[in-house]
């Protein structure tokens, strides 16, 4: 039960940790950024983050967080036009995240109705 105590050093580097994204590929369905560095995606966002964010009182920057830099197809594009040309960017639309909730409701029969304001 007495032997030779082997140790194997764990090779953790930064170089092979470290990850960034500005722009990249995006989930089909949903339009958000893909998770992890292989498939070269964006970091996640938790929900725990978003409550902190909240307790801060960040309230602007989590809207432009979860719809624009997020999965709002065309606020994305429009987003990035008002910035080149020194415009105004409009207020975020509707998420294709809730689109894909609301085709997943339709398809079990549930009749929903937006409002418009």
């Amino acid at each position: 039960a007495i032997g030779y105590i082997y140790i194997m050093k764990l090779l953790h580097l930064v170089e092979d940790k470290m990850h960034a994204r500005s722009i990249g590929p995006y989930s089909i369905v949903t339009q958000q950024p893909l998770g992890g560095k292989a498939q070269f995606g964006g970091q996640r966002f938790g929900e725990m983050e978003v409550w902190a964010l909240e307790a801060h009182g960040a309230a602007h920057f989590l809207q432009e967080l979860l719809t624009i830099k997020s999965d709002d197809i065309s606020g994305r594009a429009q987003t990035y036009k008002a910035i080149i040309r020194g415009d105004r960017i409009e207020g975020p639309r509707a998420p294709e995240s809730f689109n894909v909730l609301l085709k997943e409701l339709q398809a079990l029969g549930l009749k929903v109705e937006l409002l418009q304001e």
